[in-house]
């Protein structure tokens, strides 16, 4: 689960909202236990991804660097050369 949870600071274009959301639900799933919780314990879960989402914006926010931004779609390349190396070539 937790290997679906990317790096957000420092890219430029930023993170979007959607993608903070994105990680934050793969962090309280990892937390939990649950892919889909019960319907007991949904509203606690649902919140939990509420409060992460907004604790990480906070920190994206607060974040700084004297590096340079990087772009997203060369970072993009790179985890495709990644997985080439480690999976083989793609099936056509």
């Amino acid at each position: 689960m937790c290997r679906n949870i990317k790096t957000l600071f420092n890219f430029e274009p930023p993170a979007t909202p959607d993608e903070v959301h994105a990680a934050s639900l793969q962090f309280v799933r990892k937390l939990s236990g649950f892919t889909k919780p019960s319907k007991a314990n949904q509203a606690a879960f649902d919140a939990a991804v509420v409060e992460v989402s907004a604790t990480a914006r906070q920190l994206l926010e607060n974040l700084t660097t004297q590096a340079q931004p990087r772009d997203r779609e060369v970072e993009a390349a790179k985890a495709r050369v990644r997985a080439e190396k480690r999976f083989g070539s793609p099936t056509a």
